[in-house]
């Protein structure tokens, strides 16, 4: 019985050795390598064989298993990964062509093998001075089409990951998905439900693979959504992270110098605001709970406002830039950036204001009890008597219609101190991402405007400033926090 097996093993072994191609350098086929595994070739031999002859086929993961399925050990799956057959880099293919090979044989080996490498116009005219012809041009072009590189993405378990917008397969149970693309630039998107999105300009290279670590964080509430701050009783509005042009609106032609460049500023964090400005009442109790003392009544050239601060939904006014940060930290939260103020105001606007002026904001015009040209007043040397003559003033919060984050009265009613010390030429060198303005200056800014501000300066790129010392009736604020503070 068993000389009859090995007679049978010897017969079926020389049967195969004439598929194998007699040429020393002829590749193996995907068949011929399969049929020496079924015939039961020695694991170390056929990987020997495989390592002289090469293979001419790219071995694909379930002709891989159905090797191991068919009995080949692992030094031959490991041999097949090292003969892939490689791609042709751009040093071969030019020695092809200055080496003397026929045109349309270099054609031929560059379509069997294909190039890792994009073919732009300069490198095929180099190829032409060299003697290619159209045949292999036009063989190098479709094959830097088609020239790939791998990207790993590690991510989140499940996560689906896009490319250029298409789906490409969603990460493994280990957070992992490898793929290819095309050689160049790709913008990758990683996406799962109750998270953001990832999203990251990737380049993809000849010869080594690109990895990404696609980090997704906590999606949070949607924009807009409001919260009830424990600490001062205000609701708070979430800001998601985004980028906007900050500075001088497109065709707004009242902007000051201060104002420009107009720049692209990247905000990377998430936030809560003030819904409104800080009203009157809730001022009250911080004073009292931190033995402060309130500021006179706020007035206008002798008209008093709100007698002894006995409206108590009036936007707080008077406060020095330190007051203002003071009742922010007793608030817990801070000032905001001068980036996240104008980010807030704007509310996904490009706009020199976020509406029409007289239904979204108490100025100069509308904020007494005539409807005035209040850029005429200005112009006046008595325009503060103007002003009190005609009563304006301050009105209570949230009265105006909203921006679309839902924030009320980020222009008019009263000015906000900001984090910021102001610099007439800082948008000239500001940083891209999350900037927070000067390192030290000797005045604070302001935003959005005040009761007795003319449409010029009502507007979201507007900038204001003066001594965080100054007390000023229209000098309030409105306070951010931490997306994790509670």
């Amino acid at each position: 019985m068993k000389l009859r097996v090995l007679i049978l093993i010897v017969f079926l072994v020389a049967l195969a050795k004439p598929s194998i191609p007699q040429q020393a350098n002829a590749p193996l086929t995907k068949d011929q390598v399969m049929d020496l595994v079924k015939f039961g070739m020695n694991g170390r031999d056929l990987a020997k064989k495989i390592q002289e002859r090469g293979i001419g086929f790219e071995p694909a993961d379930d002709y891989l298993q159905a090797l191991r399925n068919a009995g080949a050990q692992e030094e031959v799956i490991q041999a097949l990964h090292a003969a892939r057959p490689r791609p042709l880099t751009r040093e071969q293919v030019g020695k092809l062509v200055a080496g003397g090979v026929p045109s349309q044989r270099a054609a031929e080996l560059v379509k069997e093998h294909g190039i890792d490498f994009l073919a732009d116009d300069p490198y095929l005219e180099t190829l032409r001075l060299v003697g290619a012809d159209d045949t292999l041009i036009a063989a190098v072009r479709e094959a830097s089409a088609a020239a790939t590189g791998e990207l790993v993405v590690a991510t989140s378990p499940n996560a689906e990951v896009y490319l250029d917008g298409e789906l490409r397969g969603r990460a493994n149970s280990q957070g992992e998905l490898a793929l290819k693309a095309k050689l160049g630039g790709h913008l990758l998107k990683v996406s799962l439900e109750g998270k953001k999105d990832f999203e990251q300009s990737v380049t993809l290279a000849a010869r080594q693979a690109t990895q990404v670590a696609a980090r997704l964080a906590d999606a949070g509430p949607p924009p807009g959504e409001v919260r009830v701050n424990p600490k001062d009783g205000l609701k708070y509005v979430w800001i998601p992270p985004g980028s906007f042009m900050m500075g001088c609106s497109p065709g707004d032609n009242e902007c000051n110098p201060d104002e420009r460049p107009s720049h692209q500023v990247n905000l990377t964090k998430v936030f809560w605001i003030g819904q409104t400005e800080l009203p009157v009442g809730v001022y009250k109790r911080f004073a009292r709970e931190t033995g402060r003392a309130l500021p006179l009544q706020p007035g206008l050239n002798g008209l008093v406002l709100n007698p002894a601060w006995s409206n108590e939904a009036m936007p707080m006014g008077g406060i020095t830039w330190d007051e203002a940060a003071a009742y922010c930290s007793w608030a817990g939260g801070r000032l905001p950036s001068e980036a996240e103020w104008e980010y807030a105001a704007r509310a996904g606007s490009s706009a020199a204001r976020y509406g029409d002026l007289d239904p979204i904001a108490w100025f100069g015009d509308n904020s007494g009890r005539q409807h005035v040209d209040s850029a005429a007043f200005w112009r006046q040397t008595d325009f503060m008597d103007r002003f009190k003559d005609n009563g304006n003033s301050m009105h209570d919060v949230a009265q105006k219609r909203p921006n679309q984050f839902g924030l009320f009265d980020m222009l008019g009613n009263v000015w906000e101190w900001v984090n910021d010390w102001y610099d007439a030429n800082y948008y000239q060198h500001s940083p891209s991402q999350d900037p927070q303005g000067p390192a030290s200056g000797s005045e604070r800014v302001q935003r959005g405007g005040g009761f007795i501000s003319n449409p010029r300066t009502t507007r979201a790129s507007d900038r204001d400033k003066d001594s965080p010392a100054t007390k000023s009736s229209s000098y309030g604020v409105r306070c951010v926090q931490e997306a994790d503070s509670r």
